[in-house]
């Protein structure tokens, strides 16, 4: 499995920053719990996220008197995240159109086979 050369490059990096944007009081036990990776990974991602400035990362005392962090998307983190879904939806579309021709390959060579 080829690693990504940048943290923007990860594949659940769309998915991390859509869940930042709609809860950025969701801790990092809870983001990587949804994302399914390993806590050490979301960790590292939201570091180099906010180490490039697509996010900021906020104290708050939680009711427990406890200090949580609150992830937030900067104005540059909204735009990145607008190229990546859009990087997204292009990937998408071409393997959709691949696997389109692969299936009609199949239908073809099922039909000459009956």
């Amino acid at each position: 499995m080829n690693k990504p050369n940048h943290p923007l490059e990860h594949p659940q990096i769309l998915e991390l920053l859509q869940r930042i944007q709609e809860n950025p009081d969701l801790t990092q036990r809870d983001l990587s719990s949804c994302l399914g990776i390993s806590l050490g990974k979301v960790n590292f991602l939201l570091k180099a996220l906010f180490k490039t400035g697509i996010i900021k990362i906020k104290r708050v005392k939680n009711s427990n008197n406890k200090l949580a962090y609150m992830y937030l998307l900067t104005p540059s983190g909204i735009e990145e995240k607008a190229k990546i879904t859009f990087r997204f939806f292009k990937e998408k579309t071409k393997e959709y159109n691949r696997l389109k021709k692969e299936i009609e390959a199949l239908r073809e060579e099922l039909a000459l086979n009956e």
